[in-house]
């Protein structure tokens, strides 16, 4: 079963059934309350927003991104498997961005790739599907399934506040490594990404209250 997480009544459903079949969860809900749904634009624009972004601050992403929106309307795989690669950079795209971004755009143009259908997937496969895409890592990846596409059961392992956040959570010694959080998330399965956003709400509580340092975000 592929759960979709395309409204906020849909994360609301799947919060109330992940809790349901973990009762380690109500506590945390009660102190998060209702995570709120994050989204992003879905199809190439969105995996390239992401790429974009990728080790830079939010500021210099999105400056970045705006200049390119801005020089190709549209901005689609058409038009940056077109582009050449010195305008691209000039935009202020790395060279192994560019690389990501040109071989993605082969890819869909040769239909080798189809980022529509990775949200009917199952949730591995679809990860698997991303991370073999030169450039994209698994946080990317995840990110991707999660915010552009809703898949319901994608699971950003790697991400150091969500580590953070089950740690206190659950009541573990260390932060759980991006290998242990697989089996950890195990029991919430098909409601991994319903997960995540209730460790990401936890993990804000957590930053206010006991001053985690933002940075390890």
């Amino acid at each position: 079963m592929t759960v979709h997480l395309n409204s906020q009544s849909d994360l609301d459903d799947a919060i109330h059934a992940l809790v349901r079949q973990d009762t380690r969860l109500k506590p945390i809900l009660e102190v998060t309350g209702m995570p709120a749904l994050r989204q992003r634009e879905p199809g190439f624009a969105g995996l390239a927003a992401i790429v974009c972004g990728q080790q830079l601050s939010t500021a210099s992403a999105g400056a970045i991104w705006a200049r390119l929106v801005a020089a190709f309307d549209p901005f689609d795989h058409h038009a940056v498997g077109k582009a050449r690669t010195d305008r691209l950079g000039r935009l202020g795209l790395s060279a192994a961005k560019i690389k990501t971004l040109k071989h993605i755009a082969r890819e869909l143009a040769a239909e080798r790739l189809n980022l529509e259908v990775l949200a009917e997937e199952d949730a591995d496969a679809a990860h698997h599907t991303l991370t073999a895409l030169p450039g994209i890592g698994p946080w990317t990846a995840d990110v991707y399934l999660l915010f552009c596409l809703g898949h319901g059961d994608a699971w950003p392992a790697g991400d150091i506040a969500i580590q953070e956040a089950i740690k206190v959570g659950l009541g573990l010694k260390e932060r759980p490594t991006p290998k242990q959080m697989t089996p950890l998330a195990e029991p919430w399965r098909p409601y991994r990404g319903a997960a995540a956003h209730l460790w990401w709400s936890y993990y804000r509580v957590l930053k206010k209250r006991e001053g985690v340092l933002a940075s390890e975000a």
